[in-house]
């Protein structure tokens, strides 16, 4: 019973009898009602880490790309498709979890020794759960040697409303070597048409040039991100949005090439490139994923003059 202010003490039973926190046996035998356990505290929440280090040389003069060293931990998994002839090595970035959680970390790094050729994406869209509080968070570390290239093509990654991640990417080159990076954002499930009520998305940028920072991007969404998003001077209404990155010798040289391939983009995708300080980079933006996507994959395709990974074709 209450006392009008006090939790519950007590429960009035038929007889009359009470029910308090201490053991009940019935006045006529029969089974006694235990204690009501200690409460205790739930369990502690599974996190997944997963860690993904890859290193990848050259067998030979002129010959294909092979796996030096490689360590997989937690969901994280590294296929690489059958090739025959391919200098490049490709190789698909697999999540067995499915997506990452609130709290989940997911770290990869690469590294291209002088003289190789790799490609890296992965097996499909990466989505990014809702979360109660904590952030996930994703660091890619790559570097690349003198003479040696590296093709960082994932598919999209999709935020889930109230998804909150940091994502951090970082890149050291040597003087010669060549890097193309592509990532694609959608902001909420196209299926549903799913709004960003509220989210946060912190992406960072940092790439160096023997040793010396040549390119530095940071983006911050936080709060009503669709909402954000629809003002005329950030996002015009995109809920799809994509930077491409090519940091090889000749890149800014072929600005006037990008700008030309730009223009054969759906009418949907808004887009534009830059080149300054020995890179070129280049914005898309498309009120949905799927021209978008469709965009981005026929400019890369034409750019890198080679078709696109296979998963991108599924």
């Amino acid at each position: 019973m209450r006392d009008g202010t006090g939790p519950i003490t007590a429960i009035i039973l038929r007889n009359g009898s009470t029910l308090s926190d201490e053991a009940w046996v019935p006045p006529r035998g029969g089974r006694a009602i235990p204690a009501a356990e200690p409460h205790r505290s739930a369990p502690a929440r599974q996190r997944s880490h997963g860690i993904v280090r890859l290193r990848v040389a050259p067998a030979g003069s002129d010959a294909p790309t092979r796996i030096v060293d490689l360590a997989e931990s937690g969901p994280l998994r590294l296929r690489f498709p059958r090739q025959s002839g391919e200098r490049m090595l490709e190789g698909v970035l697999v999540n067995t979890g499915g997506g990452i959680a609130c709290g989940d970390v997911f770290e990869v790094s690469v590294a291209v020794e002088a003289g190789g050729a790799c490609l890296l994406t992965t097996t499909a869209a990466e989505k990014i759960y809702r979360s109660d509080g904590p952030k996930a968070e994703i660091v890619n570390r790559v570097s690349v040697a003198s003479g040696a290239r590296l093709d960082w093509l994932p598919q999209e990654t999709i935020l889930f409303d109230q998804a909150r991640l940091l994502r951090r990417f970082e890149a050291d080159l040597a003087c010669d070597a060549a890097l193309l990076v592509a990532e694609i954002v959608v902001l909420g499930r196209a299926a549903r048409n799913e709004s960003l009520q509220e989210a946060l998305f912190e992406d960072c940028w940092r790439i160096r040039r023997d040793g010396r920072l040549v390119y530095a991007d940071s983006l911050r969404l936080d709060g009503p991100v669709t909402e954000l998003m629809a003002r005329t001077a950030i996002g015009g209404g995109a809920r799809a949005l994509a930077t491409i990155l090519d940091l090889s010798p000749r890149a800014e040289a072929r600005l006037d090439e990008a700008r030309s391939l730009l223009g054969t983009l759906p009418d949907m995708v808004e887009a534009g490139a830059s080149a300054w300080n020995g890179h070129l980079a280049i914005r898309m933006l498309a009120p949905t994923v799927a021209p978008l996507r469709e965009g981005a994959a026929r400019f890369m395709a034409a750019w890198r003059r080679r078709p696109m990974p296979r998963v991108w074709q599924s």
